[in-house]
């Protein structure tokens, strides 16, 4: 069975997953602007789950059609082949979002859609009413510019939570978005990278699991897990590859720096926790004392930047003390995210590339110093 999906992602990020679906042998990617669509299989949607590191959610993608009334909603739900993947017991609960629609109502395009797909399954298993006692197949809903899109949800929980960081400091960054600064910055299993204002020790742990070839989802659980049509066979064979890929015998180390020991105590033991501490040093030291002890480095940092935590003035002194410690040198490189748009007078320097990405809905650039 060929099947349709979606996923997901932060403004920015389109590439990374479209290039990463393709190191996975997965065909028809498309990106679009904050989402990739692709077609698979059942082994393609373990695969995805497991393996990507930039993914906010795996979604399969029931159908789509324009709707500008209820009607059109009601009339379009209803048409699609729901009992494909919903049984006569399964739980199917409705949640989405609308943007520049003739359908602004989230709630009720949620009651339109919930109603529609009970109509169909009332048809298709001839019962008057659902128990929604079993397996969980989420709907969720995307309508933009009248087009709507329908969607069952096979990750669960979102795919950024891989299980090894249950607690964080104040405005920890995603492990997706820290996954692809380590991309962006081409860090390879012989680099060495540092984060001097590590926080949580994101950054650092997604770059040693990238280094190491971890599959991000290899510990957790997915909910399409306890669906009957992805058999416990294809997550056991797609774990059992993700497994086969890891590397061992590496060069690469990473270092961890930060002047909070409450900070540096759960960076140490998230790093326990993904299995990479073995790879990982984390220190107290202040970014102004930053410096490499290694001849060849590869930095990236995310440092405090407008609504998270510092006002406009420790900003730009912040960034004026990365100008002075980041110093052009051969062999190093420097990765910044920001959502200051004057970081590179406070800096000190142009930067030889920028990248505009999204820390969430904060609009960013990563500034790259390589030469």
């Amino acid at each position: 069975m060929t099947i349709q999906f979606c996923i997901p992602c932060l403004l920015g990020l389109e590439g990374l997953i479209a290039e990463e679906l393709r190191r996975m042998d997965v065909e028809d990617v498309r990106a679009e602007n904050g989402r990739v669509f692709f077609s698979g299989d059942e082994y393609t949607l373990a695969r995805a789950n497991i393996r990507s590191r930039y993914a906010e959610r795996i979604l399969i993608v029931v159908g789509s059609f324009e709707a500008h009334s209820f009607e059109d909603l009601f009339q379009g739900t209803k048409a699609l082949d729901w009992e494909t993947w919903i049984g006569k017991t399964d739980r199917f609960p409705v949640k989405g979002y609308s943007l520049n629609s003739d359908l602004f109502s989230v709630s009720d395009c949620q009651s339109i859609i919930k109603k529609a797909v009970v109509e169909r399954l009332k048809q298709r298993y001839l019962l008057p009413w659902f128990e929604e006692s079993g397996a969980l197949y989420q709907i969720q809903f995307s309508i933009m510019k009248n087009v709507v899109h329908l969607f069952l949800d096979t990750s669960g929980r979102g795919l950024h939570k891989r299980g090894y960081r249950p607690e964080a400091n104040a405005a920890p960054i995603k492990e997706t978005l820290a996954a692809a600064l380590c991309d962006i910055a081409h860090l390879r299993p012989y680099h060495t990278l540092y984060d001097p204002m590590c926080g949580s020790g994101t950054i650092v742990i997604e770059g040693a699991l990238m280094a190491l070839n971890i599959a991000p989802g290899i510990a957790r659980r997915f909910v399409a897990e306890q669906w009957r049509q992805v058999p416990p066979e294809v997550w056991q064979q797609e774990r059992t590859l993700a497994r086969e890929g890891m590397r061992h015998d590496i060069e690469f180390h990473a270092y961890g720096y930060d002047i909070d020991e409450a900070a540096l105590a759960v960076a140490r033991e998230n790093a326990r926790r993904a299995g990479v501490e073995k790879y990982v040093t984390f220190e107290k030291r202040d970014v102004k004392d930053f410096a490499p002890v290694t001849e060849k480095a590869t930095v990236i940092v995310n440092p405090p930047y407008g609504e998270r935590l510092l006002d406009k003035s420790e900003v730009t002194a912040l960034e004026r003390t990365l100008g002075r410690r980041f110093v052009p040198a051969k062999g190093r490189s420097y990765y910044i995210i920001t959502a200051d748009e004057d970081f590179e007078r406070a800096f000190g320097r142009k930067a030889d590339k920028r990248r505009k990405l999204y820390n969430g809905m904060i609009k960013c650039q990563v500034y790259m110093y390589f030469k």
